[in-house]
């Protein structure tokens, strides 16, 4: 309980300090979902990480 509390309040204080939380990589994980839907899944995992590194890089 102790350390969970620890890890929220760290994260509380970077916020508050820092004002940067995780949106980006919340947005990026967002966009890989939808580009994933948009083809009905990944059959050639190769070819899916060279259309994202064309498109989001």
């Amino acid at each position: 309980m102790q350390i969970r509390y620890h890890s929220i309040n760290r994260s509380i204080l970077n916020y508050l300090i820092n004002r940067s939380n995780n949106a980006s990589a919340e947005s990026f994980k967002a966009k890989i979902k939808a580009f994933r839907a948009q083809f009905r899944g990944v059959r050639n995992t190769e070819f899916f990480l060279f259309r994202l590194t064309q498109l989001f890089a």
